[in-house]
């Protein structure tokens, strides 16, 4: 017997649609042709007879409350939406047989289970007509086929198959009157046929209603797992844009303040020194300025926006960070070939030569430092090498983020997320190498990365 919950969605009128809207026609014209079978039969054998007016008229007004209740069941369908579970999903799939809830049924109110006053006092009527008419001609008999699902859609579980049973008596009893021995068939075929259709009907009831349930499920994980890759969306960014602000206008910021520290320290004993420390970071801030209207518009780095690429742009990066106090210089080796980087590419590279720098500029206090892009078959290596105090690499963070900025983690994040590498050599007081080692042409997976 099925459950409360499929007696509630059975008892839910749902849109006819596909399928289900074939499903209701064939029942529709199964009804009808055994209506007009039986009549036509029962005028050809009984035509003669005083009882036929009634006959016709009761097979007249059955027909007639079959299709206003199909009108009837199909306008308070078309007027109210599916209403589903609580917390579930969208209404069951519409070309399952929860469809015959507007082939068997008028309006029934949502959830209850239960069937409204109208579709109770429908089903009565059109049962009560049927029986007279099979008592008057036992050849309507068969049109109870089409009403098993009428009273399956309609009607609670029990008071269904309570229904189906009186059906089926009533047409083993007409049937008997027909023939003229007792016929084994007549007995045993209808409820055969009673049976079969009943288990076939709630075996697809119960389908519909797992189906509907499954794809509640389904619509309510993809949802989880489009606001799960919303949020892992939106965190990609921010780091991308946190790393593209430390690498741009918070490096510029610290190189700025520097300079005008040492501008203010030499401003009395050496005035021409402090003019040259602040001219400096006027021209560190006029690219910065530049920097970061190329940021709000696109996110590119200002340096490759000249069309001259990234050598052009490495070589403008040494330029800008050779001081008086440090000089910096930058080699290439060998060409990227006749297809060049790819513009994802370079703008990490530059970003990375960048961030590196910063470290050099403010933690290093080497007087000397060396950018090398070197092109090998199918990878590109950057090399930013120092002279300065060194560190211990071992002891190096492996997160992308720390407490104080990003600094080496996060060139290391902008390498992986090309599908490169990034190894440090180094030692106290023996210098720093940072080598960043990146696929000329990133494979899918890395090109989706959240990278400039």
């Amino acid at each position: 017997m099925p459950s409360s919950r499929s007696r509630a969605s059975r008892a839910r009128p749902q849109p006819v649609d596909g399928e289900a809207r074939t499903l209701a026609f064939v029942v529709h014209l199964a009804f009808f042709l055994l209506l007009l079978s039986a009549l036509v039969r029962y005028v050809q054998r009984h035509g003669a007879q005083p009882q036929v007016p009634a006959v016709l008229a009761l097979a007249g007004v059955l027909a007639l409350l079959y299709v206003v209740g199909r009108r009837t069941a199909a306008g308070a369908t078309a007027g109210r939406a599916p209403e589903p579970p609580s917390g579930s999903g969208p209404p069951p799939p519409q070309g399952s047989s929860q469809g015959l809830a507007a082939v068997a049924a008028p309006a029934v109110p949502t959830g209850s289970g239960r069937p409204a006053l109208t579709g109770l006092s429908w089903l009565g009527t059109l049962v009560a007509v049927w029986a007279v008419l099979v008592a008057l001609a036992p050849s309507f008999a068969w049109c109870a086929v089409p009403l098993f699902y009428t009273a399956l859609r309609t009607l609670p579980a029990r008071a269904a198959y309570t229904l189906v049973a009186f059906f089926t008596v009533f047409v083993v009893v007409a049937q008997l009157r027909l023939a003229d021995r007792l016929d084994v068939d007549v007995v045993v075929g209808p409820p055969a046929v009673a049976l079969l259709a009943t288990a076939v009907f709630t075996h697809m009831d119960r389908q519909a209603t797992r189906q509907a349930a499954l794809i509640r499920d389904l619509v309510r994980t993809r949802r989880e797992l489009a606001a799960t890759e919303r949020r892992e969306g939106t965190l990609a960014e921010r780091q991308r844009l946190a790393m593209e602000i430390h690498d741009t206008l918070a490096q510029s910021l610290s190189s700025q303040r520097m300079l005008l520290q040492a501008a203010d320290r030499v401003w009395r004993t050496d005035p021409q020194q402090a003019r040259a420390h602040v001219r400096t970071a006027a021209s560190i801030a006029e690219s910065s300025l530049a920097e970061a209207r190329r940021f709000v518009h696109d996110l590119a780095p200002a340096d490759l926006a000249g069309g001259g690429g990234l050598e052009a742009a490495l070589r403008t990066l040494a330029s800008r960070e050779s001081t008086a106090e440090r000089t910096v210089t930058c080699l290439v080796d060998g060409a990227p070939g006749p297809a060049g980087l790819p513009e994802r590419v370079q703008s990490a590279l530059l970003r990375i030569a960048q961030g590196a720098l910063a470290n050099v500029r403010e933690h290093s206090g080497a007087r000397r430092a060396a950018l090398t892009l070197t092109y090998l078959g199918d990878q590109v290596r950057l090399d930013i090498a120092d002279d300065g105090r060194g560190l211990d690499a071992s002891a190096l963070p492996e997160r992308a983020f720390g407490v104080r900025g990003h600094g080496l983690p996060a060139i290391r994040a902008r390498a992986g997320q090309l599908g490169g590498t990034l190894t440090v050599e180094s030692a106290p007081g023996d210098g720093t190498v940072v080598s960043a080692a990146v696929p000329l042409h990133p494979t899918p997976s890395a090109a989706e990365a959240p990278a400039p």
